[in-house]
């Protein structure tokens, strides 16, 4: 199949090992147009294939419409193009010549908050849209709020139909500072603000003629040269044993290995190790990456560490350098999103997994309830619903080794699970939220005493 637009080459597999990856997501209010800037940017950067192409002018010519709506590229669910919304997460993948590229196409939804949280979990970028005509608006801060609480690394500003206030700059300024100041104090890093259309691709992909006022780049240069610095390979190095290889061959009589996906960091042959929660320490005496020895190995690679010594090792345990092992605990801080439709309550028997360990647990408290409207702690709810986002405090009935999620969003997450049935219950991050704007307090407590 051929791409929809003006053929190119396509690119080697040399060519794509040669990229980096760039995760990204998409978030914005109901409207503000993700799925047409999406659309707009698979299709300008000739992603989109020739049968794709004609599915979306044949549905969009039975609507009436006069040109293709790019936003049905990625709204897929029926219910979707039919309300002309997004509901779940849409992922995509494409490549340039640059970078290649993971796109999660949240919802903008209020009630689909979870969706943004799964989609922005693993994404370092994300491109929050606002409505040049609406400005900053409260789902606009909402999902600033948990980006930053998520530690995205990088967020752009996308200040969408700019066609329909005249491509004004004083419209496009006035947003952008106010969106910076706010995203600012959330600590989010870096924001970068585009003005935009992508109904008619102004600085999408290509350059806007009617906007020669901004010099900066356009969404695709930029998502194309953002560096990813914050590469997991310089972060402590963690090793979940995802499964014992022990052949016990002829060839290979006494082979013992340790394979998994090293989660962060670098392991290098000769290096002292922990293994986690037993404590027991050894070197690496050898590291198989694809069936060749290496000396060295990093974060995605997925390997099989051997060691010096014979440890009682399984699936759940984490390997960790000896000098930089996080510390093991039965009592676990977080900050959670509840994704169930059942609610999370004080008392609630769960099943925690972090990294390939799963263990028993109950939720002891849940101390405050986040509103992302304007960030205040509604304390001691008692149970978080659907979309809530709170701080937990969970009990575990063995020892997790955790990092915080601050240092590590791979080691320093996890989940809830409903022991009952297996569904998703709560994602969770370890350690302090991104910000504690008001103490947490109860409403007894201003009772004029002061110990």
């Amino acid at each position: 199949m051929t791409s929809a637009t003006e053929p190119t080459e396509p690119l080697s597999v040399e060519q794509l090992s040669a990229t980096t990856l760039l995760r990204f997501a998409t978030a914005g209010s109901v409207d503000d147009g993700k799925s047409t800037l999406v659309g707009r940017l698979l299709h300008d950067s000739k992603s989109v294939l020739t049968d794709q192409l004609e599915a979306v002018e044949r549905v969009s010519a039975d609507r009436g419409q006069d040109t293709p709506d790019l936003a049905l590229l990625t709204d897929g669910l029926r219910a979707e193009r039919e309300q002309g919304i997004t509901i779940d997460v849409a992922y995509r993948y494409f490549a340039t010549a640059r970078r290649r590229f993971i796109l999660a196409d949240t919802p903008g939804h209020v009630q689909y908050t979870r969706n943004m949280v799964t989609g922005a979990s693993t994404a370092d970028l994300a491109v929050v849209l606002v409505d040049a005509r609406n400005g900053v608006i409260e789902q606009t801060r909402r999902h600033a709020a948990v980006a930053a609480l998520l530690r995205v690394p990088h967020v752009v500003l996308a200040v969408n139909k700019m066609d329909l206030v005249d491509y004004r700059e004083s419209v496009f300024t006035a947003i952008a500072e106010e969106f910076t100041a706010y995203a600012s104090e959330l600590g989010v890093p870096e924001i970068t603000a585009i003005p935009i259309s992508a109904l008619a691709g102004d600085n999408v992909v290509e350059p806007s003629a009617n906007m020669d006022w901004y010099g900066g780049p356009t969404v695709l240069e930029h998502l194309e040269t953002v560096p990813v610095s914050h590469d997991l390979a310089h972060c402590h190095a963690r090793l979940p044993v995802q499964y014992v290889i022990r052949p016990q061959t002829a060839e290979h009589p006494d082979y013992r290995g340790y394979a998994g996906q090293i989660a962060a960091g670098t392991f290098r042959v000769g290096e002292s190790v922990t293994v986690l929660p037993s404590g027991r320490t050894s070197k690496v005496a050898g590291i198989d990456l694809l069936g060749t020895p290496v000396d060295i190995a990093w974060t995605p690679q997925s390997v099989t560490l051997l060691l010096a010594d014979d440890i009682d090792i399984s699936r759940g345990d984490l390997l960790v350098p000896s000098k930089d092992a996080p510390p093991t605990t039965q009592d676990v801080e977080a900050t959670v999103c509840h994704v169930a439709d059942q609610p999370l309550t004080v008392g609630h028997r769960v099943l925690l997994k972090h990294g390939t360990r799963t263990v028993k647990a109950i939720v002891k408290d849940i101390p405050s309830r986040l509103t992302l409207d304007d960030l205040s702690l509604h304390p001691h709810p008692g149970r978080l619903v659907a979309n809530d986002i709170g701080r937990v405090k969970i009990r575990t009935a063995e020892p997790l080794p955790l990092d915080s999620y601050a240092d590590s969003r791979r080691t320093g997450a996890f989940i809830l699970i409903d022991p009952s049935d297996g569904t998703t219950l709560t994602a969770g991050m370890v350690g302090e939220s991104f910000a504690a704007p008001q103490p947490v307090k109860n409403e007894g407590d201003d009772d004029g005493w002061d110990f």
